[in-house]
């Protein structure tokens, strides 16, 4: 149904999903994608095809606690039963954990003001352990938190984000402004990094998380941050952090009378406990 008809209405879906058995979030030729699986539901519960928007295309083994997607379904759906449905037919990877009714002109992409991304790194032994190190990069040596802290402290505020990005965005250009950047301590396994910003270029959180580990690892020094984003002339970024640690938390919008839930990107076994800051004891 991708022309949609009068009695349509839109639905903006809020997704988990673990990314290791996956090409990313996009639609591509005989790939397994996250978009390919949950398009496919939809066709099946409605009988048409259904093209859903996301607010943003994560990567080959990147995760997602808090994506967003929105399209058009029949009226005899509501989103209680919608998601019912949904989650009944939907591989054990995927989940749906809101769905909520929105204006017609909602747009996932376009309407997010803002989206945070959080990365998880294990310093400790336990992080190679099969319930962690699918879930997180299993660095396996001790990292300066002090170190983490101030090279978080770097990002924040409208910088050139081109030296940390795999590719640019010709047409939107490669500035992005971060509004928040932290690590917090992740009990007895290692550290937890979060950001939000306006946008972000293609692989430049992992970029951003491999460079700090190496600053807080003493490879390099943190003036080093500073010059990438200052575009100085011999500097190279470290190399990027891997996808499996990596998780979209949450897509951020300006209104939230249609939110239905506040995504979680705490869902692991493991993550949580109280925030930290890794500069403190």
């Amino acid at each position: 149904m991708t022309g949609g008809s009068p009695d349509d209405w839109r639905v903006k879906l809020t997704l988990h999903y673990d990314g290791a058995g996956f090409h990313g979030w996009q639609v591509q030729p005989e790939q397994r994608t996250v978009q390919r699986e949950v398009e496919a539901v939809l066709e099946q519960l409605t009988g048409s095809a259904v093209r859903l928007i996301a607010a943003g295309r994560t990567d080959t083994g990147v995760h997602a606690t808090g994506q967003v997607a929105s399209g058009l379904v029949p009226a005899r759906w509501t989103p209680a039963g919608l998601r019912r449905a949904m989650n009944a037919l939907l591989p054990p990877d995927i989940w749906i954990s809101a769905a909520v009714a929105v204006p017609l002109e909602f747009h996932a992409r376009y309407d997010a003001t803002a989206r945070s991304y959080v990365y998880r790194l294990g310093t400790e032994d336990v992080a190679r352990s099969p319930f962690h190190r699918r879930w997180c990069w299993p660095v396996g040596r001790a990292l300066a938190p002090n170190s983490l802290a101030r090279a978080a402290a770097c990002w924040t505020g409208e910088h050139s984000f081109g030296a940390f990005a795999k590719a640019g965005q010709p047409e939107r250009g490669e500035r992005c402004t971060v509004y928040q950047a932290a690590w917090r301590e992740w009990p007895g396994v290692g550290y937890v990094f979060r950001v939000t910003a306006n946008r972000f270029l293609h692989h430049m959180v992992r970029y951003m998380v491999g460079t700090m580990v190496d600053v807080a690892a003493g490879v390099r020094p943190i003036d080093d941050i500073a010059g990438l984003l200052g575009g100085a002339a011999g500097l190279r970024t470290s190399v990027p952090a891997p996808p499996r640690g990596l998780f979209l938390s949450r897509v951020h919008y300006e209104t939230n009378e249609w939110d239905g839930e506040e995504p979680d990107d705490e869902v692991l076994p493991g993550y949580g406990g109280p925030d930290r800051d890794p500069g403190r004891g």
